[in-house]
């Protein structure tokens, strides 16, 4: 279906905890990847499906161990496991040493997660910039979200994110804002997003929602379901997910 890459530049806000709640309340059926060559911690924070812990030792490391003699979408899901609410995630790399030996990996990985059949994939990809390789990965991707905070600091290294990011990308751009000034935070982000001259499909904003984020870590329930942090991620999964919409069939053949 569609491969989505979530990233930041300098720091990754969030994107971890982004990506797990979109997974959570995606409209469709989704796999979340963890594809940060620098490691990442999905198999520590998150519980299983029974209740138990996930294991760190499956996932990328055995993906990438099969796959030298090619990778093809089915081989996927042979690779990952359920968390509490049955999302199926794929563990990335618990340490960052753990790339050196794949940096072969991310081009075939990207081309398998893009075109997976009966699922969205969502890849938390982590910081931009230090793995040149990961180019590979993202390239593939239908849509890249770059997520920011509303700060200085960060919204300076969004703007060099984006004149760097290849033109033919389709790029949007998540704002972690605080809720007391949700709306102004975004709107603010998306006027100097705007005068990078960058084509932008949408600035969007996510609520930074320490509670909910923690809420992530244990058992899902109705507190979680009501926090901000799902509130406004439901709102994001829904635009997201109608940005990478395939096109609907044409009776006969026709284009649409």
């Amino acid at each position: 279906m569609a491969l989505i890459v979530l990233a930041a530049d300098k720091g990754a806000p969030g994107v971890t905890t982004a990506a797990t709640a979109l997974g959570a309340v995606w409209p469709r059926p989704v796999l979340l990847a963890e594809c940060d060559p620098a490691g990442g911690d999905i198999a520590y924070r998150l519980p299983a499906a029974d209740g138990g812990v996930l294991n760190p030792g499956r996932g990328l490391l055995t993906l990438g161990a099969t796959a030298r003699r090619g990778l093809h979408p089915e081989q996927i899901h042979e690779h990952t496991q359920k968390i509490i609410g049955g999302l199926d995630v794929l563990a990335g790399l618990t340490h960052g040493e753990q790339a050196a030996g794949l940096t072969w990996l991310w081009g075939p990985l990207g081309r398998a997660l893009a075109t997976m059949p009966h699922a969205d994939v969502l890849a938390d990809c982590g910081r931009l910039g230090g793995h040149p390789q990961l180019a590979e990965l993202v390239a593939e991707a239908s849509l890249v979200v770059l997520f920011t905070r509303a700060s200085l600091d960060h919204v300076a290294h969004l703007r060099e994110r984006l004149q760097v990011m290849p033109r033919d990308a389709q790029v949007g751009v998540v704002v972690i804002a605080d809720p007391r000034q949700y709306r102004t935070t975004i709107d603010e982000v998306r006027r100097i997003v705007t005068g990078t001259g960058r084509n932008v499909a949408f600035v969007s904003g996510l609520a930074h929602d320490p509670k909910g984020a923690e809420l992530l870590r244990g058992q899902w329930g109705g507190r979680l379901d009501r926090s901000l942090l799902v509130r406004t991620a439901r709102e994001l999964a829904g635009r997201l997910a109608a940005q990478v919409r395939a096109p609907e069939p044409v009776p006969g053949g026709g284009r649409p």
